[in-house]
């Protein structure tokens, strides 16, 4: 009888499968996803024929492959109607992008990682992307370690006694001791950057949003390749105008103090 009610029923299969749609492997072959998750392949070919009903999921004509449906923008835009800080980021963004040429983005930690909530893409041809969606753990990159150095030291200590730093590059922190001086260091600043910690060629700037009493609410990113990175010029006058975007976005979500806090 336990292993009975232990089994997922048609709901939480249904869930699991849409789970398996992920940044890194965004469409499924209906017996690779059975596999996958375990179920068989007429469970899940009729659990991805109702899915598609609703626009959950939709099939490519030629792989035969599924992939997510545009069922989800729907939600997209009800969430960012609920959030006063996507709501107030957005032409923020889109002028921050103007004056710096570069692709900007929100992020918030969702759990133990960092999520981008929104984003708005470089003008140039040659661009760092950032989807909306995007996931990375919060020792990697700067929008992740600018949210981490800004949580509250309890958050900070427990997650770094229990993460483990699995390396996404040769330049991402190996060691609990070299990440708490770094976040040490991007609260003193009161800005992060990094430069191919995440993914090469890709450097960022993040700074910190803070909301009523002065609690981090998210931090507001620019992604820029690594050769407009390297210039000094470039990179400072972007530094700048994004501190100047954090500051203006803090007052707007209801920061009344210093920023960033001291």
């Amino acid at each position: 009888m336990s292993e009975q009610r232990d089994r997922p029923n048609a709901i939480e299969k249904a869930l699991q499968l849409l789970l398996a749609f992920q940044t890194q492997r965004a469409s499924w072959g209906v017996r690779e996803l059975a596999a996958h998750l375990g179920f068989s392949p007429a469970t899940v070919q009729r659990l991805l024929k109702s899915l598609k009903a609703y626009h959950f999921v939709e099939q490519d004509a030629e792989t035969r492959q599924y992939r997510l449906g545009h069922v989800y923008y729907r939600f997209l835009e009800v969430l960012q109607s609920q959030y006063p800080v996507t709501r107030e980021a957005a032409p923020i963004m889109r002028r921050l992008s103007y004056e710096t040429g570069e692709t900007v983005h929100l992020n918030v930690i969702d759990g133990r990682e960092r999520l981008c909530i929104d984003s708005v893409e470089s003008p140039q041809a040659l661009k760092a992307g950032m989807p909306i969606g995007n996931r990375s753990p919060l020792y990697a990159g700067a929008s992740s370690k600018c949210l981490l150095a800004f949580c509250p030291d309890a958050f900070v200590e427990a997650y770094l006694a229990e993460e483990e730093l699995k390396p996404l590059t040769p330049n991402t922190a190996r060691s609990v001791g070299l990440l708490r001086a770094e976040l040490k260091s991007i609260r003193a600043k009161g800005f992060a950057e990094s430069l191919a910690e995440r993914t090469l060629g890709l450097g960022s700037l993040s700074v910190p949003v803070f909301g009523h009493g002065g609690n981090a609410v998210a931090a507001l990113s620019l992604a820029i390749p690594e050769l407009r990175y390297g210039d000094p010029v470039h990179k400072a006058r972007c530094l700048a105008l994004l501190q100047e975007a954090g500051r203006e976005l803090s007052q707007r979500v209801g920061h009344t103090g210093p920023y960033p806090p001291g």
